[in-house]
């Protein structure tokens, strides 16, 4: 299983092992960070459109090209580790003051072979 945003060739999952690979070796915790600010005109036009309801798209897309940024970096990291997939994947974000967004991307490196 692999991400949209991720190499076809670096598989990446939420589960605990892959059902097609067994995991070889174990390389650790890797992660992606990312902080980013939406920048005061685009948060001047978010804060207007959050008071008429409904989807506010800027933040929308912030957040996807954020996740995907630390996505990428995530995969970066493990393979500089060594690793050719990424088992227990997870997203994490939190906010730093009022302007700003941190989103992690982390899980455990490992590598991964063929089933005999």
């Amino acid at each position: 299983m692999t991400d949209a945003g991720a190499a076809p060739q670096f598989p990446i999952t939420t589960a605990l092992e892959f059902p097609e690979w067994t995991v070889d070796r174990n390389v650790g915790l890797v992660f992606g960070l990312v902080v980013r600010s939406m920048g005061a005109a685009k948060g001047f036009t978010a804060g207007f459109r959050a008071l008429a309801g409904g989807e506010v798209t800027q933040y929308t897309k912030l957040l996807e090209d954020t996740r995907r940024h630390a996505l990428d970096r995530m995969i970066e990291n493990a393979r500089v580790m060594g690793a050719n997939a990424v088992v227990s994947f997870r997203f994490d974000s939190s906010e730093i003051g009022q302007s700003l967004t941190e989103i992690v991307a982390y899980g455990t490196a490992v590598v991964v072979g063929a089933r005999p």
